[in-house]
């Protein structure tokens, strides 16, 4: 095995500019890494991200590997099997990257480990639990980490609800709500041509990190899913489930609803509109817990907006999931909980990799899964469950869809 892994990123798409490839560049800047290759259909978002005026202020001199070529070949000229010839190129124990629609994760990820590389996936891992139970069989087989970017395990005001929920500090979840909309601009990006209603949808795409975050702070696991979709048109006509509304019932009776949507209006201060209150009970007085997420307490007025779809001269930036700052060497650092869970993923890799013999390795991987603070197909497969429960749902117009665990968990419609 390999020192400092190489990493290819499949998909070049928004989630590659605004996180992945600069957290990628931090962390071959302080040796975590080595290569990066970015790996798209064509190489029209290629192009975008070797230009990205951001990403070149905060990493001067850095570059990538990019596949398709996008300074010889047509931009909009498909290469969809390419990705394939990369991956074969990488050295074992490289790192895949998985950037991908969510409905390709499954395929990209057997290649990635039929070619003995590491996997690290944007969420959600896959859309079915059997896909799941296959992807952490074999990787396990053959010593390899897999790792599911769920950003929001990484922000402290998870972390600290945890500590103080297993600790009894707030009593028992009873019930709760949860909302991510997204902006306005989104329906204009490539979200139009692949979370369209036959493939995906609102609360499979953003409602999986509040689930994620109910379990990651409780230990509960989801029984019942019902999911209403409002289906509306994208700009070039494909139809979607652009506003979602989740009821999420919990082993203990406890439920939780779940809004999402893009819907956040472009002129507002804020990126997007986030946030988790739940309702505890205790034995002589109620616990609480409420997450505002999209204010951070700061507010600026600005001469100049950026250029970016959704800048606004008033604005209420977050420092916490994604920002750079300065650091005293040439260019930005990126900090906050994105750039974190980036970096807690890669440095599994290494983990892993610093052992020889399989045993070891798989040994490795158990550690992680136990601790369960990073999500693993091991330790995070009930969200291909909801996954799974929420499509039938609402693709049946919000009937309940419950789901069974044991040795064979399934879901099924109520």
């Amino acid at each position: 095995m390999i020192n400092k892994p190489q990493v290819i990123v499949i998909g070049g798409g928004m989630i590659t500019e605004v996180q992945i490839l600069p957290s990628l560049y931090q962390l071959k800047r302080i040796g975590v890494i080595s290569d990066i290759s970015v790996c798209a259909l064509n190489g029209e978002p290629l192009k975008r991200l070797a230009e990205s005026e951001s990403i070149k202020t905060a990493f001067p001199g850095f570059s990538f590997r990019s596949f398709p070529d996008f300074t010889r070949e047509p931009l909009d000229k498909p290469f969809p099997d390419l990705y394939k010839e990369v991956l074969d190129q990488a050295d074992p124990g490289s790192i895949a990257f998985i950037a991908l629609p969510d409905q390709l994760h499954y395929n990209a990820i057997k290649e990635a480990l039929g070619r003995n590389l590491h996997v690290i996936t944007v969420k959600p891992l896959v859309l079915k639990y059997k896909e799941a139970r296959e992807i952490e069989e074999l990787a396990f087989k053959k010593g390899l980490f897999t790792g599911i970017e769920y950003h929001k395990r990484s922000d402290d005001r998870a972390l600290m609800a945890r500590r103080h929920y297993r600790s009894g500090d707030f009593g028992e979840f009873m019930l709760g709500q949860a909302t991510m909309v997204e902006p306005w601009y989104y329906r204009n990006s490539n979200f139009q041509n692949w979370c369209t209603k036959e493939n995906s949808d609102m609360f499979s795409y953003v409602g999986c990190h509040y689930i994620d975050q109910v379990h990651f702070i409780t230990g509960l696991l989801p029984v019942e899913i019902s999911v209403y979709g409002i289906i509306n048109k994208y700009p070039n006509g494909k139809e979607g489930y652009l506003y979602t509304d989740g009821r999420v019932i919990w082993n203990n009776g406890a439920c939780l609803n779940v809004q999402n949507a893009m819907g956040y209006p472009d002129i507002a201060p804020g990126g997007n509109t986030q946030g988790l209150q739940m309702l505890c009970r205790g034995e002589k007085d109620a616990g609480y817990l409420f997450h505002q997420d999209q204010y951070r307490g700061i507010k600026y007025s600005l001469l100049k907006k950026g250029t970016q779809p959704g800048d606004t001269y008033y604005n209420e930036p977050s420092p916490d999931y994604f920002k750079y700052v300065e650091y005293g060497g040439d260019g930005l650092e990126p900090v906050g909980y994105g750039y974190r869970s980036i970096q807690k993923l890669l440095n599994c890799v290494n983990e892993v990799n610093a052992r020889s013999d399989l045993d070891g390795r798989r040994e490795i991987i158990q550690k992680i899964d136990q601790a369960g603070i990073l999500a693993t197909p091991a330790n995070s497969y009930y969200n291909e469950l909801v996954m799974e429960a929420g499509r039938l749902s609402i693709t049946n117009s919000g009937k309940p869809a419950v789901i069974t665990y044991g040795k064979e968990p399934s879901v099924k419609l109520k």
